[in-house]
């Protein structure tokens, strides 16, 4: 028989499918003893606690084990082209204080990143809590990532931050686990967890300054094979387009339906934000390029669609805001150009979680690795 570890106990109640000690011994076959031993090992070290009791089907009710939400905090930062945000989250990746400001990534790494620090604690003194509670930091930036290094590949919208070791740095002030990821993919995942767990596959897709896609299959990131996976936005359409895209090619999706394409076409020093403002105050230019655009950009997502048929796609960012004028382009062109069984029971929806949805995806998968079996075992070993 084989012994399982406290590590991996811990998952089988997480995941639900042993809530009480007596199912514990049930599913796993392992002794009373046993699991008496790790279900003690993973109370004292608070990464589980009693909560309540079970229905009994004779004798006394057993008692219900849980995740302890508040024995461990998590600090996350959301950063995008013209926005950061960060949060202060317990292990059910629930934000227990949060700060959001404008801000240009392209200030660079040294100014953006010291804000990040500053505002973590910030966060820590507002509700006050101590440094050596925080378990895990999680930070997504909008380019490409190496997720196992910690380090920016490549961004066309973070002049200065190529091949920067985030991780690395953030380490020099907190020493605790720290992943980079990318910011739709982050958003997907915090889209998929709070909404969407039911289906099996999520695309989103988030259109603000640029265009960028996180994809979640199976319940799990897919990346590429050089995690360069959801870089749509840099599909030509156009070549001959006089519209010249950041990442420096013409007649890319970006160039062509992000918001800050619509707003450069609506008028000089507009951004992406005041799109949606002009889109909520009725303006008919605004509401007819942010479909038109929304059109646009459907015709990229019907191959998408079509190749990875996914359960729902998300549309979040700035142009989640356009009272789903952007997103009615995207349905007119996305079921029009694709077949009609890959979009059967395909639903095309707005962000739920909004401004929030990149820290609680962040947070969600720092939880996933600080609570994995492999990092359990090894913070138990004596």
């Amino acid at each position: 028989m084989t012994t399982l570890t406290p590590g991996q106990i811990l998952q089988l109640i997480r995941e639900g499918r042993c809530r009480t000690r007596k199912e514990l011994i049930e599913h796993t076959g392992l002794s009373r003893s046993t699991i008496t031993d790790r279900v003690d090992r993973l109370m004292e070290a608070r990464y589980v606690r009693e909560s309540g009791v079970a229905v009994s089907s004779g004798g006394r009710p057993p008692t219900v084990l849980e995740v302890d939400p508040s024995s461990r905090l998590l600090l996350v930062a959301d950063l995008g082209a013209g926005h950061a945000g960060v949060a202060l989250t317990d292990l059910t990746a629930t934000p227990l204080a949060e700060e959001f400001t404008e801000m240009r990534i392209e200030r660079g790494p040294e100014e953006v990143l010291a804000w990040v620090c500053e505002a973590f604690h910030r966060l820590l003194a507002e509700t006050g809590r101590a440094l050596t509670d925080v378990c895990g930091i999680g930070i997504d930036v909008p380019g490409s990532v190496d997720h196992a290094a910690g380090r920016v590949n490549r961004s066309f919208l973070m002049p200065g931050w190529d091949d920067h070791p985030v991780a690395e740095v953030m380490r020099r002030s907190f020493d605790v686990p720290i992943l980079v990821e990318n910011d739709a993919t982050a958003m997907a995942v915090g889209e998929w967890w709070s909404s969407w767990r039911s289906v099996p596959s999520l695309l989103l897709v988030k259109v603000a300054t640029g265009i960028g896609a996180g994809i979640v299959l199976d319940g799990r990131i897919y990346r590429g094979a050089q995690e360069a996976a959801g870089s749509i936005g840099h599909v030509r359409l156009r070549e001959q387009d006089d519209r010249v895209c950041s990442c420096g090619s013409r007649g890319c999706v970006a160039s062509l339906a992000s918001g800050q394409a619509i707003a450069r076409d609506l008028g000089a020093d507009l951004t992406s934000r005041d799109v949606v403002r002009l889109v909520q105050m009725g303006d008919p230019a605004a509401i007819a390029r942010t479909q038109e655009a929304g059109r646009t950009l459907g015709i990229v997502l019907a191959t998408a669609v079509s190749l990875l048929n996914p359960g729902v796609l998300v549309l979040a960012g700035d142009m989640a805001e356009t009272q789903e004028h952007y997103l009615t382009g995207i349905r007119e062109t996305v079921y029009r150009r694709s077949l009609p069984y890959t979009t059967h029971g395909l639903e095309i929806a707005t962000s739920r979680l909004g401004h929030r949805a990149g820290v609680i995806g962040g947070a969600v998968s720092v939880i996933d690795h600080v609570l994995s079996p492999t990092v359990v075992d090894a913070r138990l070993l004596p």
